[in-house]
């Protein structure tokens, strides 16, 4: 539900997302979002304290977007989050943005491999929902 509140918001600020991409680092970000200017942030999504302590990869996703932000329900304590990246309160319904994420501009080489990434994604969820017996290519 974290999600779907989450992909709202980045829709009526004019981004394009994509829930569960992999990325070439083999971490998997819960939220893809790309904007109309090509800026790609990350959000991780924690449901719990308990979610969020015990995993610390989000430390990896700064090297595929330009802003990572944390989203949470009004029931995880916002003041457990990281100071250093941005912070989404989300329900079903809808999102606002706490904080704001500060921006690390990803180099053009790293920003083309995760745009051709997000696109493929979606090209291929797209074929899958018009023709879902094709398979997966390779």
């Amino acid at each position: 539900m974290v999600a779907r509140g989450v992909r709202r918001l980045l829709r009526q600020q004019g981004f394009s997302s994509l829930p569960e991409v992999g990325l070439m680092s083999g971490r998997r970000a819960d939220i893809l979002a790309m904007g109309p200017d090509g800026t790609l942030h990350i959000v991780e999504i924690k449901s719990s304290v308990a979610d969020f302590r015990a995993d610390q990869k989000w430390r990896d996703y700064r090297a595929h977007c330009d802003r990572l932000y944390f989203a949470i329900p009004g029931t995880v304590p916002q003041d457990i989050m990281p100071e250093d990246a941005g912070l989404i309160i989300a329900d079903a319904y809808g999102a606002a943005i706490i904080r704001e994420a500060p921006v690390h501009r990803l180099a053009p080489a790293t920003r083309r491999v995760v745009l051709l990434r997000f696109a493929h994604v979606a090209a291929g969820r797209l074929h899958a929902l018009w023709d879902p017996s094709a398979g997966t290519p390779g």
